[in-house]
């Protein structure tokens, strides 16, 4: 998890695993070996790293003409002229250059050097090309086409190696050799290549490593280059073969290029003894699990990433379990070196190896094996790869491989929530490992959230220096501590140079204290970004404003509520106040969304419905529009007042429970300072309590739609405002209500009280169709049959009116406009579904009825200034 526990797990410290015997117990079911691979070797942290951490890059070289071919004149004239003057025209290659851990000037990829190797026997030489020249003193073979006639007088023949004297077979080899490409002659390097081992497999070549595990030459390579670094090599090699005559030039070649995700080293193919589990028959279990519809186990959420499952396990290879690391569990294997043995190096004899769970009992196994036999036993110096230890997680911290009461009562588990980085590093080898060792899938549901970027977009690493780390959201940091951080760490001076311009460009005051609970919201809230959230520290500060805006709820409450008020046992809606039907209803929605959401794994859903409940419909609205009804003497407003109290609290009390799951902090604090029910028992915390439910009579459809008239009013209405004079903008207005029905003009006047109250009216007069329009007023139409009207003090402006209301006018024309060509387009009454057809004519009468009000506001206007 990104917020560790400053964000609120809740951890269980009894269920933890038990180490090294239960890793025993997994790799013997998991069916493990020894063999010697091939393997992806990252020189810097001299450690073989699997597949899936290896990522390509595209390298594009470049061949860049000479500068007579390069003028303005054409090709074929610079050629003349260069050959009349008896020069040479010669093009320069240039690959793509590289930064590399350990080499101090970046490294140059995508050429492609061709080289002579001189043919026993007088016999000429032969021709191959390479990207990475250095490996030719690894070289073992030269492979041509069995069909190749330009070669089929050197079957059987030998090349010479020009820095060793090592014959080199000529051999066939249809597989790899394409006679069309190159010179159709391939030099095969079985030790560091992966085609190339296999060809040393077929043909049982030599498999000759010449590099030492930090990535230097070793002394297979020859005195000459030995200890070199191997792209220091590559120069060394170059400049030898120029020397000796066999460099036969270079030129751009695009390639892949593997780079280490971790320590962005370049990968190299490295021949290493390593432990191997075959996860043939788990994978397949493993993919039915998510796959097979019939009979699903798994549901991956979100589903897009179900197809990289299928991508990873339809073509699983062997997992490679070991890592030279210091880091992790020794693998638990010792071999044994026997007093007679010939061969005393680490893992001569594959059948030398014993497991055991320590020392002692290897120590016995390995006597039963060699009875009678001196030995001495040394451990694997190796550690188990990182993702097989966690990969029996959710079976180990339950007690396994013991049948223990914890392992019945909660294996399988219910979800397991995690990045979709790791699909397959860790949730594909906790199903495989769990169905072997567990016997069924570990868990029922995955949800995989998105990778977090930086605001920009960008991957964050330490080298690029855009790491956010959430302590520091969370607490606070001034831009001088930012750079500190970056200080501290391993940067070099130009990479230091530009995170620090990075920084103080993104955060130029520092990050300021967030605190836990907005930002656990925040990432909340951008779940819907799909498989990455571009975070901006500012919705941060954002939440963090809203989470002041509900201590401001809570305070307010405290106040209107008193000292001795107590929660009531049950509210009836019908009998309260519009306002209080009104919040109670839209309660019920918001708990609706913020719960079915939260079944759906749709987070971001569920933060934006409790987010908007309590900003604008709780604070802005609710909050509001009781506040006469605690300030006001009228008489009329006693049981009102009561009934305000009761809803508040209610609101509150559910609000809290509704938020707490994305912020635990602040709603617990607040939970404790709500008044409790005297009868019931107390919970001694908000996250015990009951998540609230839907009350079916609080549901109101009738309310709502009349609030929502009253809501639209009240926001014409403060749209006035912006452009009254300055001093006049805090003052109560008086304002008018122009209503084409009479069920219209009966709401508007039942709700005076709240329409007043939300836009600080003075007073408010409501006008039938019939009445004449006001004078002197601004005017905005809410909809086809509302009209409201400000008074104004001053002069209006009759021509931006004039103005505004024609803009308005012609937005509305132009969407009947659309409509009516749609509606009356060939085929549409036979295409078109009969409930779009009703909604599409219900909304092109609303719009013509709109327009027409728009008209009358604009006729209204003119005789007012005529």
């Amino acid at each position: 998890m990104l917020i560790a526990a400053d964000g609120g797990q809740s951890l269980h410290w009894r269920r933890r695993g038990r180490g090294q015997s239960l890793l025993i117990a997994a790799l013997e079911e998991a069916r493990w070996w020894r063999d010697l691979r091939l393997v992806n070797w990252d020189c810097f942290l001299r450690t073989a790293i699997s597949d899936i951490e290896v990522e390509y890059v595209e390298i594009k070289g470049k061949t860049i003409p000479c500068g007579c071919c390069s003028s303005t004149k054409s090709t074929n004239e610079n050629h003349k002229e260069s050959t009349s003057e008896n020069h040479k025209c010669e093009e320069k290659v240039e690959g793509e250059f590289l930064k590399v851990p350990g080499y101090e000037n970046e490294v140059e990829f995508g050429v492609l050097t061709s080289f002579a190797y001189p043919l026993e026997g007088g016999l000429g030489d032969i021709v191959v090309a390479t990207t990475r020249v250095e490996t030719m003193l690894g070289d073992t073979a030269i492979a041509i086409h069995p069909d190749d006639q330009r070669y089929s007088h050197l079957h059987g023949k030998f090349a010479i190696h020009p820095f060793n004297g090592r014959k080199l077979p000529i051999i066939c080899d249809a597989i790899l050799v394409d006679p069309k490409f190159g010179t159709g002659a391939v030099k095969i390097t079985p030790a560091h290549d992966p085609n190339d081992f296999e060809v040393g497999k077929r043909h049982n070549l030599d498999f000759i490593n010449i590099f030492t595990d930090d990535g230097r030459i070793n002394s297979n390579g020859g005195m000459v280059f030995a200890g070199m670094p191997r792209f220091k090599a590559r120069e060394a090699v170059t400049v030898a073969l120029q020397e000796k005559g066999l460099h036969k030039g270079v030129k751009a070649h695009e390639m892949r290029l593997g780079i280490c995700s971790r320590t962005k080293d370049v990968v190299e193919p490295m021949i290493k003894p390593q432990w191997y589990v075959n996860c043939s028959s788990m994978a397949a279990e493993a993919f039915d699990a998510v796959m097979n519809d019939e009979s699903k186990k798994i549901e991956i959420i979100p589903k897009q990433y179900i197809a990289e499952w299928k991508r990873w396990l339809e073509n699983i290879r062997d997992w490679c379990v070991s890592r030279q690391l210091w880091w992790g569990h020794q693998i638990p294997a010792w071999y044994v070196t026997l007093e007679d043995d010939e061969l005393k190096e680490l893992g001569a004899f594959k059948d030398h190896w014993v497991v055991a769970r320590n020392e002692e009992a290897a120590l016995l196994e390995a006597s039963k094996i060699f009875d009678g036999k001196k030995l001495r036993l040394t451990q694997d110096p190796d550690v188990l790869d990182t993702w097989f230890s966690s990969g029996i997680f959710p079976l180990s911290v339950l007690g396994w491989p013991d049948d223990s009461e914890d392992l019945k009562a909660f294996y399988p588990t219910s979800v397991l929530e995690t990045g979709h980085d790791i699909l397959f590093f860790w949730v594909a080898r906790m199903v495989m490992l769990g169905i072997k060792l567990g016997g069924v899938v570990p868990f029922r549901k995955v949800y995989l959230h998105p990778m977090i970027r930086d605001a920009h977009g960008h991957k964050m690493s330490k080298s690029s220096g855009n790491v956010i780390d959430p302590l520091e959201v969370i607490s606070g940091i001034t831009l001088e501590g930012l750079h500190k951080r970056l200080e501290d760490g391993n940067l070099d001076i130009s990479q230091l140079k530009d995170a620090k311009e990075g920084q103080a460009k993104d955060f130029p005051n520092g990050i300021p204290e967030c605190g836990a609970d907005a930002l656990r919201f925040a990432l909340l809230s951008y779940t819907a970004q799909s498989d990455k959230i571009n975070l901006d520290i500012q919705r941060v500060v954002g939440y963090r404003q809203w989470c002041n805006k509900l201590w401001n709820a809570i305070r307010f409450a405290m106040s209107k509520l008193g000292d001795d008020y107590t929660p009531p046992l049950n509210i009836v809606p019908d009998i309260m106040p519009f306002s209080c039907q009104w919040i109670l209803s839209v309660l019920n929605k918001a708990i609706t969304k913020t719960v079915s959401s939260l079944e759906s794994y749709e987070f971001s859903a569920a933060t934006e419905a409790v987010y908007a409940w309590w900003r604008y419909q709780l604070c802005d609205v609710f909050i509001e529009v009781i506040k006469p009804y605690f300030t006001s003497n009228d008489p009329s407003f006693v049981h009102a007042r009561r009934f305000a109290q009761d809803t508040l609290w209610v609101c509150l009390d559910n609000g809290l429970r509704l938020l707490h799951p994305f912020m635990p902090y602040v709603t617990e604090e607040l939970w404790q300072r709500l008044p409790a029910r005297k009868e019931y028992a107390t919970k001694e915390s908000i996250m015990i309590c009951e998540y609230p439910s839907v009350v079916e009579f609080w549901t109101n459809e009738r309310v709502e739609r009349e609030m929502d008239l009253v809501d639209s009013a009240v926001k014409s209405l403060r749209s006035f405002r912006d452009l009254l004079p300055a001093k006049e903008k805090n003052e109560r207005q008086t304002a008018l209500a122009r209503c084409q029905t009479n069920e219209i003009s009966e709401i508007i006047k039942s709700r005076e009280l709240e329409i007043s109250t939300l836009g600080a009216l003075s007073s408010l007069k409501v006008l039938s169709k019939d009445d004449a329009a006001p004078a002197g007023c601004k005017v905005s139409v809410v909809n086809e049959d509302l009209s409201v009207f400000l008074k104004l003090r001053g002069t209006l402006n009759a021509e931006a009116e004039r103005e505004k209301l024609m803009k308005k006018m012609e937005e509305i024309q132009k969407q009947c406009d659309g409509l009516s060509k749609m509606m009356n387009a060939s085929g549409y009454k036979e295409k078109v579904p009969q409930k779009i057809h009703k909604d599409n004519v219900d909304k092109l009468a609303t719009l013509m009825q709109e327009l027409v009000s728009f008209e009358q506001a604009r006729q209204i206007l003119e005789q007012q200034f005529s």
